[in-house]
């Protein structure tokens, strides 16, 4: 069996261009998780006060495995809350790290 030659495709996240490998003829599964988390990083930049683009990174990582682990197992952390409740855990931990990360703004 031949192995897939490597391909190189350019892509923007939140406008900020970068260059990603990955095997011939797993493109559009790429261009497709590439697109979500854009639309999930810009909705949470639009969505709250969040300033720099590893906080929205951070908030984006969360609320993916979030999403990642109620679809593995039904006994997941998040089994038996509504959605209105997985949001409020989210934004408790937006509030975590807000606290946790803005003493260190002041230094750069």
């Amino acid at each position: 069996m031949k192995d897939k030659s490597t391909i190189q495709l350019d892509v923007a996240i939140m406008g900020q261009s970068y260059k990603l490998a990955c095997k011939e003829g797993e493109d559009t599964a790429l261009l497709d998780a590439v697109s979500y988390l854009n639309d999930k990083m810009c909705a949470i930049r639009d969505a709250a006060k969040i300033k720099g683009t590893d906080r929205i990174a951070v908030m984006a990582a969360l609320s993916l495995a979030t999403e990642l682990l109620a679809t593995k197992s039904p006994e997941g952390p998040m089994s038996g809350l509504t959605m209105a409740e997985v949001k409020q855990k989210i934004l408790g931990m937006h509030e975590a790290i807000d606290q946790a990360l803005t003493p260190q703004e002041n230094l750069f």
